[in-house]
């Protein structure tokens, strides 16, 4: 956990002369003549603080920014006999961790988040709380150790003695019974695997859920979920809000795959980079062992490829990563079928990986397959491993004077079904911690994760409005390409292109910063900006 810092002057509530709030982000004129409604305006709503240098805190919402009335009451760390040793206890209030720390020296400084940890003064009373944790999504290694964790952190650290979980994911919160949650009974979940709570896709219904939040009194919910349930994570906040209600919504970023935007990694990953090293290694075992063999493994990668480009990394004993993010085709001069021939003339042997997400167009085409999506709205994948084994089977059988003999495997529910492993525990604990600090402070409507190493409150539209994916322009990924040698199935041209969008793309990004756009500051100069 995170608490260092000076400990500051008591204060009553974040500073708030410098916050910049979008007046009327819907202008009637823009809306076909209609206002748009209130949840709508808050949704595009966003506090931004601008400072010297071209600083900019883009930060999160708090209690007192629609309650403004809130009594404080002193931080019952102070008192715990735990930490009695910290020599500084509190964030100080002026803290900020900055999104980029690659700088030059005319570089303006740039976005920053508020730093996450306890701070001195909180805006509930222990005997108040009445905290819940979800669960949405898919697996993932490190699941009940979030759990477990937000669970003893409340209990032991602030007292509270009322956590509930939710059953089922979303829906749970109107289909199912609540369950008491203490540090007794989730003692020992950090040693299994998926979630004690249970999860599903799909099933949020925005209305129903503040209700039941509303009817039982819950004033912290915890929502620990992928890209998708943070937006739906939002949307509870937005209701929530609009009702003038006392109730912190948190979100704890969750996904196998890495994917999500600002953050350093997502809690589970590493794990699952472990996990995957049993397959590729089996993998390996198998086409050493065999006159021209290859062994194909298949990942987790929907959209993004980091499991599979660190695990190929990790493992060095692969010959060839195939990843969402670049495209490869199979036949022809400098395709996959060719480089495949001339590694097993070379070597006699290969492996390969590749993502869920890989070659999902090729495959299309070749089955006149119409998309198709889970309750999640996530687009419905074909198996791009058994596609890509046979593809590769049926070319070698054209020629029979070279045999192949070829061994898949699919561990990809296996890799996020484990306990996490030590640095995801530790890892975990830190995200729990530092969210249960953030929702006894008052913020609300964040989401907490590492950015550049130090743990931050993020607001939710950051972590949702795009995807974190493979930059396969840049330096990793080469990496990659060196240690396989393979080629990048590339044209020059393509990679141009891939350069210019990239560039584009953090062009518009700064520029919306400082000049307005989406996210509304002008300029800035000084110790504020103005909208």
């Amino acid at each position: 956990m995170e608490a260092v810092g000076v400990t500051p002057a008591p204060v009553a509530a974040p500073e708030k002369k410098k916050l910049l709030d979008l007046k009327d982000p819907f202008p009637a004129a823009a809306n076909g003549g209609a206002k748009a409604s209130p949840a709508a305006k808050w949704a595009m709503k966003k506090k931004l603080v601008g400072g010297d240098a071209g600083y900019v805190l883009e930060d999160v919402p708090h209690l007192t920014d629609y309650m403004p009335q809130l009594p404080t009451y002193p931080n019952p760390l102070q008192d715990n006999p735990a930490y009695s040793v910290v020599k500084q206890y509190f964030v100080n209030p002026d803290d900020t961790v900055t999104q980029k720390i690659v700088v030059h020296k005319t570089s303006a400084r740039g976005t920053h988040f508020r730093r996450a940890g306890p701070r001195q003064r909180v805006y509930f009373q222990s005997d108040e709380v009445n905290a819940a944790i979800v669960t949405c999504g898919g697996l993932c290694p490190g699941l009940n150790t979030v759990i477990r964790e937000l669970v003893c952190g409340l209990y032991d650290m602030y007292g509270v003695s009322s956590v509930v979980g939710i059953e089922g994911g979303y829906k749970g919160f109107y289909s199912k019974n609540t369950v008491a949650l203490t540090p007794k009974s989730v003692n020992d979940i950090h040693k299994r695997g998926g979630t004690v709570l249970g999860t599903s896709r799909g099933g949020h219904d925005t209305a129903k859920i503040v209700d039941c939040l509303q009817d039982r009194g819950i004033n912290q919910v915890y929502i620990i979920g992928g890209d998708g349930t943070q937006k739906g994570a939002s949307v509870i906040y937005e209701e929530v809000r609009r009702r003038g209600l006392k109730c912190s919504v948190v979100g704890v970023p969750k996904t196998i795959d890495n994917d999500i935007a600002v953050i350093d990694k997502s809690f589970g990953f590493d794990t699952a980079v472990e996990e995957a090293q049993r397959a590729i290694n089996a993998a390996h075992v198998e086409a050493e062992s065999a006159e021209n063999g290859i062994g194909v493994v298949k990942l987790m990668g929907r959209n993004s490829g980091f499991i599979a480009m660190y695990a190929t990394l990790a493992s060095r004993d692969v010959d060839c990563c195939l990843i969402p993010e670049s495209p490869f085709y199979l036949e022809g001069k400098g395709g996959l079928l060719e480089f495949v021939e001339r590694r097993l003339k070379d070597n006699g042997h290969m492996v390969i990986v590749v993502a869920e997400g890989a070659g999902q167009d090729l495959i299309a085409r070749s089955m006149n397959f119409v998309d198709t999506q889970d309750a999640s709205g996530n687009k419905l994948l074909l198996d791009v491993g058994l596609w890509l084994s046979q593809k590769i089977k049926d070319h070698f059988k054209k020629k029979p004077s070279f045999p192949i003999t070829l061994k898949y495997i699919d561990p990809t529910y296996m890799i996020r079904a484990v306990r996490s492993n030590a640095s995801d525990n530790v890892y975990c604990t830190l995200l729990a911690h530092s969210a249960l600090h953030g929702a006894m402070a008052g913020y609300t409507g964040f989401t907490v994760a590492p950015v550049n190493g130090r743990h931050a409150y993020i607001p939710f539209y950051r972590i949702t409005e795009k995807q974190n994916k493979v930059v396969i322009t840049d330096r990793m990924w080469a990496r990659v390409l060196c240690s396989t040698n393979q080629p990048c199935f590339l044209s020059h041209e393509d990679v141009e292109n891939m350069k210019h969008d990239d560039d584009e793309h953090h062009h518009m990004h700064n520029t919306q910063l400082l000049e307005g756009g989406s996210s509304p500051v002008s300029k800035c100069n000084g110790s504020a900006a103005a909208v």
